[in-house]
C-alpha cells in the first residue's frame, strides 16, 4: 500500500531507507537524509552504485527548485586520437577498465548538497553506511540476484573478483557481507569532507591504480571535478510541469515525449490498451531519435534544448505518429530559436529526488584495491563519431542515462518528486509515472506496481507478461517487434515516487521490482 507520514524516505533497499529515517530522527531534513541514504547505498546495493558513481539531484527547498549535476568529465587525455591509437578497430569506447572511467562525481554531489542544503555535520551521515560495511549486512533477495548476474559477466575482473566476490561467487541472499576498506573510505571521505577523494590519499590511490593497469586519468583531473548547479528544463503536461536537469543527462527525451503525447488525449484510450500504448511508444521513439542525435554536455551541444522543446516542433513531430502502424523515425531538424534512485521529504515542506550510478551494475569493473571504491564506466557513454556532439573530447561529461525527475504545478509549486533507475528505461519509466499518474489517475503506489513497457535500443518493445498477455498481439499487429522481457524485470527498472499531499504531508509509492520500500515518520 501507499506510505504516507508527515516525512518519508523511499529507497531500493530497506536498510538505505532506513539510513535516511536516522538522519530525520535525529533533527535532520530531507537532503541529510538523501545523502545518508545514498551513501548507505554504496554499501548495501553495490551491484548498481558505488563510491565512484556520478550523480544528479533536484531540490525542492520550500522555496524554490534547484537541479545538481554531479557528473564527471573525461580525462585531458582523452582525445579521439588517443582511441583509435589504443583502439584502431573500435565503434566504441570500451565497456570496461579505466578506458571508460570518467572522473566519479557522487561523492561531491553528497558533500556539495550537505554545505548547501543540510542541517546534520557531514561525518553523521556516513554513520549508518560505516557500521553497514565494518559489521556487515544480510544481503538482499533482488540484489544477490543481480550480483550472480554480474559476476557471470565480471568475474575475470581481477578487480572485481577480488573485492566483490566470495570464494569466487557472489554472496547469496540472507548472507552477512563485510567490506572493510569501504569502511575505511568512507570514514576518510567524512573526516575530510571529501578533500581526500578528489585531492588526498584516495585521490592518490585512485591515480596509482590508473596508472598501473594504463588509465589516462591523473590527479590534475581529479582536482579539476566539480559538481554544478544547473537549475531544470520543464514541460508541461496536462495540470502538471516535469522538471529535468538539462544535458548531458537524458532528461530531455522525457520533456520531448511528454510534449510530443500533450498533443494527444491519451485519456480517451483506456488504460494499457494497445492504442494508449501505441501513443505512447511512438512518442518515446520519437523522442529518443532526437535525444541520441542531439544530446551531449551542454557546452558542446549542436542544437539548442529551447528548438527542440519548443510547441510548434513537437506538434509537428506529433504527427508522424499513425494510429494504424508502428514507425522506425530518425531525428528531425527544429528550427534554431544497473542505477540506484530514492527520494525524501520532510515535514518542512523539503523534498529531494536523488540518483548516482555506476551505469552497467558494478561499472568498469575497476576497484581500487583495499579502497571499496568500484568506479563507474560512465565514458562508455561517449561515441566515436567524427563532428558528433557526444564525441569523446578532453574534459568533457559524455551522455547519460540517470535522470531524477520533479513534478510541479504550472505555478511551481511541488507536486511529486520521483524517479525510476534503469538505464535508458529512466526516461521511459518517467513517461509512464507522469502519464497514469495525470491521464489515468493512478497513486503513485499503483503508478509503480503497473505493468511496464520499454523502447530497446534496437527498436524492439518489451512489455512486462500481464501487458504482453492482454495487449502483445495487437501491438504486434501494428507492426511492433516484440522483444522477450528480461528476467526478474531487471529490464524494467525501479520506481521510488513521493506525492505532497498539501499540509497534510505525502503519500509515497516504492517498487516491488526492488528490495526497498518507503518509510514513514
Amino acid at each position: 500500500m501507499p506510505v504516507m507520514a508527515k516525512n518519508i524516505v523511499a529507497t531500493s533497499q530497506p536498510l538505505a531507507a532506513q539510513a535516511g529515517m536516522q538522519m530525520l530522527w535525529q533533527g535532520g531534513n530531507a537532503v541529510d537524509a538523501a545523502i545518508a541514504s545514498a551513501i548507505a547505498l554504496t554499501v548495501v546495493e553495490p551491484t548498481s552504485n558505488g563510491i565512484g558513481s556520478d550523480g544528479f539531484a533536484i531540490i525542492w527547498d520550500g522555496r524554490q527548485l534547484h537541479g545538481l549535476n554531479a557528473s564527471g568529465r573525461s580525462s585531458a587525455a582523452w582525445t579521439p586520437e588517443y582511441f583509435a591509437q589504443k583502439y584502431p578497430d573500435a565503434n566504441s569506447l570500451p565497456m570496461r577498465g579505466w578506458d571508460s572511467v570518467t572522473v566519479p562525481g557522487a561523492v561531491s554531489q553528497w558533500v556539495t548538497l550537505s554545505k548547501k542544503m543540510g542541517k546534520l555535520p557531514f561525518a553523521t551521515l556516513f554513520e549508518p553506511a560505516i557500521r553497514y560495511a565494518r559489521e556487515g549486512f544480510p544481503v538482499a533477495p533482488i540484489t544477490a540476484s543481480s550480483w550472480a548476474r554480474q559476476a557471470e559477466i565480471l568475474q575475470d575482473q581481477t578487480d572485481f573478483s577480488r573485492d566483490f566476490l566470495y570464494h569466487g561467487r557472489a554472496p547469496q541472499a540472507g548472507e552477512k557481507w563485510i567490506l572493510e576498506g569501504q569502511a575505511a573510505t568512507l570514514q576518510d571521505i567524512a573526516a575530510t569532507e571529501g578533500e581526500s577523494f578528489y585531492r588526498g590519499a584516495l585521490a592518490e590511490k585512485m591515480i596509482a591504480h590508473a596508472q598501473a593497469n594504463g588509465g589516462a586519468m591523473t590527479m590534475a583531473d581529479l582536482d579539476a571535478h566539480q559538481a554544478d548547479w544547473v537549475g531544470t528544463l520543464h514541460q508541461n503536461y496536462r495540470d502538471v510541469r516535469l522538471h529535468e536537469i538539462p544535458p548531458n543527462g537524458q532528461g530531455l527525451a522525457a520533456l520531448l515525449c511528454l510534449g510530443i503525447l500533450e498533443n494527444f488525449d491519451l485519456a480517451s484510450h483506456k488504460v494499457d490498451s494497445a492504442a494508449s500504448l501505441h501513443l505512447q511508444i511512438e512518442a518515446m521513439k520519437l523522442a529518443f531519435a532526437d535525444a541520441h542525435r542531439y544530446i551531449a554536455d551542454s557546452a558542446f551541444m549542436d542544437m539548442p534544448v529551447s528548438a527542440l522543446l519548443d510547441p510548434a516542433y513537437l506538434k509537428k513531430r506529433s504527427g508522424l505518429i499513425h494510429m494504424q502502424r508502428a514507425s522506425a523515425p530518425t531525428f528531425g531538424m527544429p528550427q534554431h530559436g544497473g542505477t540506484v534512485y530514492l527520494s525524501t521529504a520532510d515535514a518542512s515542506g523539503m523534498m529531494v529526488s536523488f540518483i548516482q550510478s555506476n551505469y552497467m551494475g558494478f561499472g568498469s569493473g575497476v576497484v581500487v584495491p583495499d579502497t571499496g571504491i568500484s568506479l563507474q564506466n560512465r565514458g562508455h557513454g561517449f561515441n566515436l563519431i567524427a563532428g558528433h556532439p557526444n564525441q569523446v573530447a578532453p574534459n568533457k561529461r559524455p551522455f547519460q542515462t540517470i535522470i531524477p525527475g520533479f513534478l510541479t504545478d504550472h505555478q511551481n509549486q511541488p507536486v511529486m518528486s520521483f524517479g525510476v533507475m534503469g538505464g535508458h528505461m529512466q526516461p521511459q519509466g518517467h513517461v509512464q509515472m507522469v502519464t497514469r499518474i495525470c491521464d489515468y489517475g493512478q497513486n503513485p503506489q499503483t503508478a509503480s506496481d503497473a505493468p511496464r513497457w520499454i523502447v530497446n535500443p534496437d527498436g524492439t518493445v518489451g512489455l512486462e507478461d500481464a501487458l504482453k498477455s492482454s495487449v502483445g498481439a495487437a501491438l504486434e499487429v501494428l507492426g511492433h517487434r516484440l522483444a522477450a522481457a528480461e528476467t526478474l524485470n531487471f529490464a524494467f527498472g525501479g520506481a521510488q515516487l513521493i506525492w505532497r499531499m498539501g499540509d497534510d504531508g505525502y503519500c509515497a509509492g516504492s517498487d516491488h521490482r526492488k528490495d526497498g520500500y518507503a518509510a514513514g515518520l
